[in-house]
């Protein structure tokens, strides 16, 4: 008598949007409602992920099972393999179940998203599992909304920016664009203040911290920042 073999779970990636919950697709809405199991990052301390307070608008207390995954903040390439094999391992067992699981993520899946490193990592160790994306709105188009900026129209060049310590890298990717999005910049703020205002578009540029959502912060005039803190989940928006 031949074993019955499991038919694996599907791995869905679920991009939900910038931060206001009413800015999920359909689409990713029925896979919350229909997966077996929701996956989403989780804070050490405590404290609600951004994924995970966009998603409980939707998922009733005890509705479903629910995966909090830690990722380290490092850029040690051992350790951040350790970890993404820790996180498939976990992720794995269900889907050996036959059991569908929806991982979520602000934002879009597949821009600057931990859910490229986790798919990655799933396809690698276990290519037989079907992987899906559900596209989602990314914080630089709902800046552009809560800003009432045209990120970009005809021929115009536009670009995301992940931004960095590396001034005349900075200052180039001004240059060669008519409308830049910085992101990760709540780190090298003073520099890109620096930066704007010796080009002369200190300006025509804004800072959204957690946009869309109701703990949204808005600055029109970033020379307010020089010297400031900010939120690890702020974008900068330069529109010449």
């Amino acid at each position: 008598m031949t074993a019955t073999t499991v038919k694996l779970g599907t791995l869905y990636g679920l991009g939900v949007g910038p931060g206001d919950p009413e800015l999920i697709t359909v689409k990713a809405f029925r896979i919350l409602k229909e997966a077996d199991v929701i996956a989403y990052p989780k804070k050490r301390m405590g404290s609600k992920s951004y994924a995970h307070q966009i998603m409980e608008t939707y998922i009733q207390p005890g509705e479903k099972e629910l995966l909090g995954l830690v990722f380290p903040m490092t850029k040690d390439a051992d350790t951040l393999q350790a970890s993404w094999e820790k996180t498939v391992a976990t992720i794995w067992e269900p889907l050996s179940q036959g059991r569908d699981v929806a991982f979520v993520t602000e934002g879009d899946p597949n821009l600057y998203s931990t859910w490229i490193h986790m798919a990655r990592t799933m396809k690698s160790l276990h290519p037989d599992v079907e992987i899906h994306s559900v596209p989602g709105i990314s914080s630089a188009l709902g800046a552009a909304a809560r800003l009432g900026l045209h990120l970009a129209d005809g021929d115009e060049h536009f670009a995301i920016i992940p931004a960095t310590d590396d001034r005349e890298s900075m200052k180039q990717a001004v240059e060669s664009h008519d409308t830049v999005v910085f992101i990760k910049v709540a780190k090298v703020m003073d520099l890109m203040i620096d930066v704007l205002t010796e080009l002369g578009l200190d300006r025509n540029a804004s800072v959204v911290t957690k946009v869309t959502s109701g703990e949204e912060q808005v600055w029109l005039d970033i020379h307010e920042l020089k010297g400031q803190e900010l939120n690890y989940l702020s974008l900068l928006v330069v529109r010449k």
